[in-house]
C-alpha cells in the first residue's frame, strides 16, 4: 500500500500557474503508473495526466498543451505543472497510483481511462478572478 501526499494547490487567477506535488512513500512496482485526477463539485472524477507503465505521459484533451506531468524517481515525487489555468480547471486534484506489475492506461476521444487504486487526500485548486 502506497502513501501519497499532495501539496501545491491554491487560488489563482485565470491565466495563472500552479505546480502540484505528490510525495510517495516508495516507488510503484513499475516505477510509473501514477497520475493526477480531478473532481469538481457536481461532476465525475476525471483523469487529467497519467504516466503509463512505461512512463509515457497521457493527457486529457482539456489540459493537453497546458499541463505537464513529471516524475522524480529519486524521491519519488510526482508533479503537475499547470499553466494558463482556466475557471473550469477548478477542482480537487488527487494524486493516484497503481502498485502492480502493470496498469491499464488508454486515451479515447480525449479522455483518459486509468484504473488506479491508491489515492492521496487531494489538494484544492481554485481558478477565478
Amino acid at each position: 500500500q502506497l502513501q501519497l501526499v499532495e501539496s501545491g494547490g491554491g487560488s489563482v487567477q485565470p491565466g495563472g500557474s500552479l505546480r502540484l506535488s505528490c510525495t510517495a512513500s516508495r516507488r510503484t512496482r513499475t516505477g510509473y503508473c501514477m497520475g493526477w485526477f480531478r473532481q469538481a463539485p457536481g461532476k465525475a472524477r476525471e483523469a487529467v495526466a497519467v504516466l503509463d507503465q512505461d512512463g509515457n505521459p497521457k493527457y486529457s484533451g482539456d489540459v493537453k498543451g497546458r499541463f505537464t506531468i513529471s516524475l522524480d524517481n529519486a524521491k519519488p515525487s510526482l508533479y503537475l505543472q499547470m499553466n494558463d489555468l482556466k475557471p473550469d480547471d477548478s477542482a480537487m486534484y488527487y494524486c493516484a497510483a497503481e502498485d502492480k506489475t502493470w496498469c491499464f492506461v488508454m486515451v479515447l476521444n480525449g479522455r483518459i481511462r486509468a484504473d488506479f487504486d491508491q489515492w492521496g487526500q487531494g489538494t484544492q485548486v481554485s481558478v477565478s478572478s
